[in-house]
Order: C-alpha cells, then sequence, then structure tokens
C-alpha cells in the first residue's frame, strides 16, 4: 500500500525544489527551514526509502535530481561530501525523522552524473562537483554580461571575473575556479573567448 501510495504521488508532479546554504558545514538546520520553501515531496516519509517499483524509483530520482539540484543553484553550492551532505536538511528531514541513506544518495548522485550534471572526484564516490548549470551555460552568461557592457576585446583575470566588483551582481559571481575554467574553454572553442597565461595567473581576452 505505501508503494502504490507512493507511486500515485510522485505521478501527480514532479519537483520543483529551491534550496539551501553555501557551505554544508555552515547551515543552520532552523534558519534554513524557515527559508526554504520545500517540495510537497519533502514531507512524505516513502520519500526517503528508495522503491522497489522500477517506475516508482524513476519518479522518484527525478524528483530527487530536481531537489539537489535546486538545492545547490539556491545556495551556489558546487562541492559536495556524501557523508557531509546526508546530515544536511536537504535529506535529513528532523520534523519527520527520516533521512536518506548514504547508498541512496549515491543513487541519485549517480543519476545526476548519467544526466551529465555531476562528476566523482574519487573512486570510493564520496566527494563530487554538482554542475547545476552546465559549462556552456555559465559561458553564455558570460559572454553576455561582457557584451552588454562593450567589453569585447577586453581582457580579465580570472579573479576580476569571479570576484571583482563590477560582477558583483552577477550569476557567475562567485564562481568555483574548476567551473569558470571549464566556461571560459567552452567559449574558447566556440571563438569567443581566448585563455591567456598572465604574469599574476590565468586570464581571458574575449572577442
Amino acid at each position: 500500500m505505501v508503494w502504490f501510495s507512493l507511486r500515485c504521488v510522485l505521478s501527480r508532479n514532479h519537483l520543483c525544489g529551491r534550496t539551501l546554504f553555501r557551505t554544508l558545514s555552515a547551515v543552520n538546520t532552523a534558519s534554513t527551514a524557515m527559508s526554504f520553501e520545500w517540495p510537497w515531496q519533502y514531507n512524505f516519509p516513502p520519500f526517503f526509502t528508495l522503491q522497489p517499483n522500477v517506475d516508482t524509483r524513476q519518479k522518484q530520482l527525478a524528483a530527487w535530481c530536481s531537489l539537489v539540484l535546486s538545492y545547490c543553484r539556491h545556495h551556489k553550492l558546487y562541492t559536495v561530501d556524501v557523508m557531509e551532505v546526508q546530515e544536511s536538511p536537504v535529506f535529513n528531514n528532523k520534523k519527520i525523522e527520516r533521512k536518506l541513506s548514504v547508498e541512496a544518495i549515491q543513487v541519485v548522485f549517480e543519476e545526476l552524473r548519467k544526466k551529465g550534471n555531476l562528476e566523482w572526484l574519487d573512486k570510493n564516490k564520496s566527494r563530487c562537483l554538482v554542475m547545476w548549470r552546465r559549462p556552456e551555460e555559465w559561458g553564455k552568461l558570460i559572454y553576455q554580461w561582457v557584451s552588454k557592457n562593450g567589453m569585447n576585446n577586453s581582457v580579465f583575470t580570472l579573479y576580476e571575473l569571479s570576484n571583482g566588483d563590477d560582477t558583483g551582481g552577477e550569476e557567475f559571481h562567485g564562481l568555483e575556479d574548476w567551473m569558470l575554467q571549464r566556461s571560459l574553454q567552452a567559449l574558447q572553442t566556440e571563438g569567443k573567448a581566448e585563455i591567456i597565461t598572465m604574469d599574476d595567473g590565468k586570464g581571458v581576452k574575449f572577442f
């Protein structure tokens, strides 16, 4: 009956999560719960147990994937430790006393990997990079900013792009270095930029 109920509930809707804090170690459960609008599945106990029925599990995994990406996007989280994230509110609903197991989290993350939204950092699958926006999408945002401000043919350091005052109000402000470089590589492939070596590190010239 529980499996049937979950199948029916999951069939009604897919997850549209928003999310939490930039660093998992800094998450405050109480304030997070107040600031985050949780999806309805989050308070449904069977959601925290992977279901044996194939169709039901597919819907369940799609819901979890959506939640994780929204979680990371809202709080600009790029690097995740599986053990740490298990204790964060996204996988640990203290209100209903349900927590997704480490094994189940790895299944969810593996599903994200198949979709191109995640890369494992180690063979044990204990840490990963989460790409809630792909490098090509970041590159497009960065190039739009460059063009909008008439900065074509200008040179920037990577620090200026991700942490400079001029980009303070942009979505890519604070972008981690590994993702910034991949985004610029995507633009370089498109002939819109060239990554260069500067005295104080890497830079980029936009065309």
